[in-house]
């Protein structure tokens, strides 16, 4: 006996939330691609799609403005609900940066001293966190570049990670008047040693891609640069561990000299993604080889790890970071924002603890004391 004497609406629903109104290809933007599934060999395979979020503000380094991450969450919540979808990629433009986090620009022009308004754009970083994790899909940031600061938040919220080999990886906040609390506090205790997690988070050194991938942050790293038609390990990192001050150090960026060498070299060079591009190619055959109700649960259940504490600080950390809109991200964000004028990237911190010391009103004199003058 069949059943097909029941009535059934075979008509496909469209459940998706957005339209294309939130994407774009003219920087600042982000841009939303369904690019055809491949086999190894290149042959697109028919009806399949793999979803490309790019961040595009490449001369701002992929900064973030407030509509790039509407663009975001529209392409994470497309990506999610398209059957034809098998998983996402996640990327910057250019060959500098994947993303460095929240662009302090429009944070110094606008948000600063608008504490309600920054709550307000703080509500939609997290909906873009949230859209990473409630993608359901896999999720692979191709990391092209450097990946900091709100960058590499937004980074860690995805499920796997690919590398270019010059890309380098920290926070900015304590530096910049911020607090990694918008992902890095909640993720990188799970990724890395809770101490390792602790210098990552407040000390804003920048580790690199190999030092990463040995600390078990990304999944894999691949050359980029060519050098007179080779393949080249990225120069400007030590890539052997050797011992440090009494410190086993491996994948630590040279200084001096050796750094003005590397650089020399670099510039020799020209950038070849290549290589990197198979590696998120093969990546996500390798996942389209997998039942996808079983991988999606298999996934949800790592992620529920991140989210318990994402979830749980989510919310106050937002009310926290508006308020701080009024003090010290006013400070770190104009400082960093007029650097090209001030010729300095930061506040006075010495002045600015002595005035904390003797019990100063935070006011304008203090905050005019603490700000770098512009140059003659």
């Amino acid at each position: 006996m069949t059943l097909e004497w029941l009535p059934r609406d075979n008509e496909l629903k469209d459940h998706s939330l957005f339209q294309d109104q939130h994407w774009g290809t003219e920087a600042p933007s982000t841009i939303y691609e369904k690019r055809p599934l491949t086999d190894p060999e290149g042959k697109p395979v028919a009806g399949l799609h793999v979803a490309w979020i790019t961040l595009n503000n490449p001369k701002q380094y992929n900064s973030y403005t407030t509509n790039m991450v509407k663009g975001v969450i529209a392409g994470f919540k497309a990506a999610s609900l398209d059957r034809s979808v098998v998983a996402v990629v996640f990327t910057g433009t250019g060959d500098k940066a994947f993303c460095s986090g929240g662009n302090t620009v429009e944070y110094s022009q606008y948000y600063s001293k608008r504490p309600n308004e920054y709550g307000e754009y703080m509500d939609l970083f997290n909906g873009m966190v949230d859209s990473i994790l409630d993608c359901k899909k896999p999720v692979i940031c191709r990391v092209n570049g450097m990946r900091v600061a709100g960058g590499q938040e937004i980074g860690m919220a995805c499920d796997l990670a690919i590398s270019s080999d010059m890309a380098v990886f920290g926070q900015a906040g304590t530096r910049h008047g911020s607090a990694p609390v918008g992902g890095s506090t909640d993720f990188l205790p799970w990724f890395l040693t809770m101490e390792d997690a602790m210098w990552n988070c407040v000390s804003c050194e920048l580790w690199s891609a190999y030092r990463m991938k040995e600390k078990g942050l990304i999944t894999k790293i691949t050359p980029v640069l060519k050098h007179k038609g080779e393949f080249l390990r990225n120069p400007s990192v030590v890539t052997d561990a050797y011992v440090k001050d009494g410190e086993i150090v491996y994948g630590e960026i040279k200084t001096g000299d050796e750094a003005k060498q590397a650089r020399a070299l670099i510039k020799e060079c020209e950038t070849d993604f290549s290589r990197l591009d198979e590696a998120v190619s093969g990546m996500v055959w390798h996942l389209t080889h997998l039942f996808p109700g079983c991988l999606q649960m298999s996934i949800d259940a790592v992620r529920a790890k991140k989210r318990s504490f994402w979830d749980q600080s989510k919310a106050a950390n937002r009310h926290w970071l508006d308020t701080n809109m009024m003090g010290e991200a006013f400070l770190g964000f104009t400082a960093f924002a007029t650097r090209k004028q001030t010729g300095q990237d930061t506040i006075d911190f010495i002045k600015y603890r002595q005035r904390i010391a003797e019990g100063a009103l935070m006011n304008e004199t203090v905050f005019e004391e603490v700000l770098g003058k512009p140059s003659k």
